[in-house]
């Protein structure tokens, strides 16, 4: 997988990103580990670093942090939005909104 500089986004493999995203929408142990741990999520559907390459282990480092999320959105809605995830995933996880995320249920509150 080609990097860009540090900093710069991080696209992934389309083949990643399915498996990825494929995982996501169906098995709830793995949606545990993505929550707890991108880094190994990303591993386990099949995110490839060769042993020794520092750029390549920086990168994974910068696609885990800009995919952590705080509540991880719906199977149903990672599946209906399949198609702009895959999209989104594969052009460069970066300074792009982390669409993985769940809404917030939490209300506003006002100032009196």
């Amino acid at each position: 997988m080609a990097t860009k500089k540090a900093g710069s986004s991080v696209p992934l493999d389309p083949k990643v990103a399915r498996k990825f995203l494929d995982k996501l929408g169906t098995d709830n142990e793995f949606r545990r580990l993505f929550k707890k741990d991108p880094k190994a999520a990303l591993l386990a559907s099949g995110y490839k670093v060769a042993k020794g390459d520092a750029a390549g282990e920086a990168a994974l480092e910068r696609l885990a942090v800009c995919l952590r999320v705080e509540r991880i959105a719906p199977k149903a809605a990672i599946a209906s939005a399949r198609s702009s995830l895959e999209a989104m995933l594969g052009s460069g996880v970066g300074m792009t909104p982390n669409q993985l995320n769940a809404a917030s249920t939490a209300s506003l509150r006002r100032l009196k």
